[in-house]
């Protein structure tokens, strides 16, 4: 492939937690995503900060090398750098951010900043080279207006996306995130980390309506998750003093009763922006969008309230590189550029 016959080639690199991802799009069309997990946080129950920007020192030459080779590409094919600049890990995006802003000077191309979680939310966006044998997942793209429920460890936020680059934030968590509460309510149960997959694994196996736990009655289209875990705890804790084999022998049915409660929290404030707005075009995505019991109430939903459903493919779902390159590619059609001088923004406003 040579110069003339490529537009629009956007590599994107994403170091906002504990996946060191490369990704090079042309378009929106994803030619390649290639991530690099870290292992070593299981030892410790949770992402150890210093550990994670260590790793993505280690990774990000061999995932951004691997990205562009598998890509087809030449690195002077590229023609923008589009990077994570927040929110995440001061350490993890010092590491992207200046791997970005080096590689770009040295092609002499621009550089587009990308906050992470829009990112999450053009997700959706993201389109796969033709390929005679795949199903069409993920290819079916919201229409503008829509309602985004974007769920990750770190956030909780109803956004309306008018356009690519003309989102509201309508709704948020107060204190803890949805990711948040199932990892702290699988910690609680004694589930190695990640604890998010597993409770949805052991949740298909229960019994949802086998345990009650109280929902907040947050006003408006906020969240809340901090009470949630609290009342899990002392729920788990005090059933474990008459039977400390209570969880094991329970497992199942903490799990799905657990998930079935976030998720109703979190659905019944969708179906709320939804009333308010009058947008029937709805979509989740982050990391918990992954979560099978949040996907079905969705798709359930759906059914009753005439909605259109946009799920993005499970890669996509979790931190990758794929939605940094193609939200830069939207910035890069408007020459939004990031100047050299850029720093990374842990608390990066949406």
């Amino acid at each position: 492939m040579n110069d003339k016959q490529i537009n629009n080639v956007i590599l994107g690199i994403e170091t906002s937690c504990d996946e060191t991802s490369a990704s090079v799009a042309m378009g929106n069309t994803v030619l390649t995503n290639v991530i690099a997990t870290q292992e070593v946080h299981k030892n410790f129950g949770g992402v150890v900060p210093e550990l994670a920007s260590r790793q993505h020192q280690k990774n990000i030459i061999p995932v951004v090398n691997e990205a562009i080779r598998k890509s087809g590409l030449s690195k002077n094919q590229i023609q923008a750098v589009a990077f994570t600049r927040g929110p995440g890990l001061p350490g993890s995006l010092m590491v992207g951010v200046s791997f970005a802003k080096s590689l770009a000077l040295a092609l002499g191309v621009p550089l587009v900043e990308v906050n992470h979680m829009q990112a999450h939310v053009l997700s959706l966006f993201i389109a796969s080279p033709p390929n005679p044998l795949s199903k069409g997942e993920g290819e079916q793209h919201p229409s503008f207006p829509y309602l985004c429920l974007t769920v990750s460890g770190g956030h909780t936020q109803i956004v309306q996306v008018k356009d690519y680059l003309d989102m509201e934030v309508i709704g948020e968590t107060l204190d803890d995130a949805a990711g948040e509460a199932f990892d702290k309510a699988a910690k609680i149960m004694n589930l190695p980390y990640p604890g998010g997959p597993l409770i949805d694994k052991y949740a298909r196996e229960g019994n949802l309506k086998r345990f009650s736990f109280p929902e907040p009655q947050i006003p408006g289209l906020d969240f809340s998750f901090s009470g949630l875990k609290t009342a899990f705890l002392y729920f788990v804790r005090e059933q474990s003093k008459t039977d400390k084999d209570f969880v094991e022998k329970n497992k199942n049915d903490l799990c799905a009763s657990i998930q079935e409660t976030i998720v109703n929290i979190l659905v019944k404030k969708l179906q709320k922006a939804s009333e308010q707005t009058g947008i029937k075009e709805i979509a989740i995505a982050g990391g918990v969008s992954a979560n099978s019991g949040l996907r079905n109430a969705v798709n359930e939903a759906a059914k009753k309230l005439g909605w259109n459903i946009y799920i993005p493919p499970l890669r996509y779902c979790t931190d990758n590189a794929a939605m940094i390159a193609v939200a830069g590619y939207y910035k890069f059609l408007k020459n939004d550029f990031a100047p050299q001088t850029a720093a990374p923004m842990a608390r990066m406003s949406f």
